[in-house]
């Protein structure tokens, strides 16, 4: 499978270090998309603390992705559900950590969660 970053250069808004505009993937031949995943531990219950929960969702993705036989290098896009405009930042450097060098596709958007526990919710696609 590759991948391809696009990002144009003209007539559009610059792309920056962590986000890009697009990404082209060939190759691929498996699709695993996952719901939304919260920061909830192996009993259901969300810590108070916008970083444990960050650190939980990813922890739970990377579970979801390692039964697919997939890792974090197998996301093509993100989608994160916030419930505080004021929660990008870390949610933002939670992903950086996640995924290292690399970038995919991403959205963020502020809602209001199901549960009020709830801070952060990640969607991810990925692809094999």
């Amino acid at each position: 499978m590759k991948h391809q970053i696009i990002n144009p250069s003209n007539g559009i808004y610059a792309a920056t270090d962590d986000y890009v505009h697009a990404l082209e993937v060939s190759g691929a031949n498996r699709q695993l998309f996952v719901s939304g995943t919260m920061g909830l531990n192996e009993h259901g219950n969300a810590p108070e603390d916008l970083d444990e929960q960050l650190e939980l969702i990813w922890s739970n993705i990377d579970r979801i992705l390692c039964d697919a036989n997939m890792t974090v290098a197998n996301i093509v896009r993100i989608t994160s559900y916030l419930r505080k405009a004021e929660y990008a930042k870390r949610n933002q450097a939670a992903r950086i950590r996640a995924l290292g060098d690399r970038r995919v596709p991403t959205t963020a958007i502020v809602v209001a969660t199901l549960d009020p526990t709830w801070l952060v919710e990640l969607e991810i696609v990925a692809l094999a």
